[in-house]
């Protein structure tokens, strides 16, 4: 069995990407900029704060400095925790995930979201003693789907399981760009189709695709284990 966990956060614990939608709206709404929901699920999804407000104003013709790109993700952070707080809801079985996968080894959070975002929706879900440790967007100079995000977890989890142990992590993800950012770290990741049709999870390089977080059992961790372990 799989001896650690690494969970994405948004669109795998937490159903809050209309949520992201809405704090992006509302920074960029002053700025005469305009995010349809298509483009934000086609084209904006996978990236963290700062990946995508340089791709919105990149794809608008502006070229943005790093110094105002910064100062956009520090505009949209209240924004997100008060709409996150006034609603946020979890996915069905998410919680429950996390405590099995917590009694079988250590447990910790890969996620492009903000600390401080990340830190609300594990108190909500009421796991947040389970969680061994957060990397989260300020850990990392480069978002999904490059691997630094879940090195980082590898290296996080072998203080508590071991580097051999740690590199036999499971990851658990949504999206195409956290399914390639698995799979370039060297990790197995099961990929739940919460975000993206299943066919597209599968085509990224997930060694599971699963409809919903039920479907992660003992018995199909089990098998793939033994499968990417062969």
């Amino acid at each position: 069995m799989f001896p650690a966990t690494l969970f994405d956060y948004n669109g795998v614990l937490v159903d809050d990407e209309h949520v992201h939608l809405e704090a992006y709206r509302d920074v960029l709404g002053p700025l005469g900029v305009s995010l349809s929901e298509r483009d934000y699920w086609d084209r904006y999804l996978g990236y963290d704060d700062v990946g995508a407000f340089r791709a919105i104003l990149t794809d608008l013709g502006r070229a943005p400095s790093e110094g105002y790109v910064r100062d956009l993700v520090e505009r949209k952070r209240p924004h997100y925790l008060a709409r996150a707080r006034s609603g946020l809801t979890a996915f069905a079985g998410a919680a429950e995930l996390m405590r099995e996968r917590a009694r079988v080894g250590a447990v910790a959070i890969v996620s492009g979201a903000l600390h401080d975002e990340i830190e609300l929706g594990l108190a909500v879900l009421g796991v947040t003693d389970l969680v061994s440790a957060i990397v989260s967007a300020e850990s990392t100079k480069r978002s999904k789907p490059d691997p630094e995000g879940y090195l980082l977890g590898i290296d996080a989890l072998a203080k508590t399981v071991g580097l051999e142990n740690a590199k036999r992590a499971l990851v658990i993800e949504d999206s195409i760009a956290g399914v390639e950012a698995a799979k370039g770290a060297g990790l197995a990741c099961v990929a739940v189709g919460h975000s993206y049709p299943l066919a597209d999870l599968e085509r990224a390089g997930a060694d599971l695709v699963v409809a919903t977080l039920a479907e992660i059992t003992d018995d199909a961790l089990r098998s793939l284990y033994q499968r990417v372990t062969a």
